[in-house]
């Protein structure tokens, strides 16, 4: 027949007891620190602190577009289109769009190219709004939209449709300056 309960129980108990001792070594982390790979042990307390709130992207599988992005708290798991590689060169969509419309800005404090972005948007005449993806909030809605860097500035028509994304002022300044050439 089978095993009594008594002896899985200390099929069980014997089981817990060895992994009670078991011991191991201390793992070396390393990650790349301003362009080149260090162990996270050497680097200075600065840097360290700025390793442990990096988020973490978990790509589950390479063959689809379906992307989970993981934090303390929650787990968001959301889907990229995918572009061709010749969309994928320096060219800017071409947009129709009124100056009526919104946008939606997503930065981090520590990003050196979002302030002239936020600059840039002061000046144009869509209302719009700022999300800071320091936060958990923002962080998953930008983990919703699919965006990956800061700066990124998404121009949607006044029905809410997405119709340009760009990240730095010249992207801006390219997809603007059609908006008014069409005008």
């Amino acid at each position: 027949m089978g095993r009594t309960l008594q002896e899985i129980e200390e099929e069980i108990s014997k089981t817990q007891a060895e992994l009670a001792s078991v011991q191991g070594t201390e793992t070396e982390v390393y990650a790349r620190i301003v362009g080149y790979y260090r162990a996270v042990r050497n680097w200075n307390s600065g840097k360290r602190d700025e390793f442990n709130h990096r988020k973490l992207f978990d790509v589950e599988n390479t063959e689809t577009t379906s992307y989970t992005l993981r934090t303390q708290d929650q787990t968001c798991t959301y889907e990229i289109k995918e572009e061709s590689p010749a969309a994928q060169e320096n060219t800017y969509p071409e947009v129709e769009m009124s100056d009526e419309g919104y946008y939606e800005l997503f930065t981090r404090k520590t990003c050196p190219n979002c302030p002239p972005v936020k600059e840039f948007m002061k000046g144009v005449s869509l209302s719009g709004k700022n999300i800071d993806v320091d936060t958990e909030d923002g962080l998953l809605e930008a983990a919703e939209k699919g965006v990956f860097a800061s700066p990124t500035v998404i121009l949607y028509d006044t029905n809410g449709n997405e119709k340009a994304r760009a990240h730095s002022v010249e992207e801006l300044s390219v997809i603007f300056e059609k908006v008014a050439v069409g005008a």
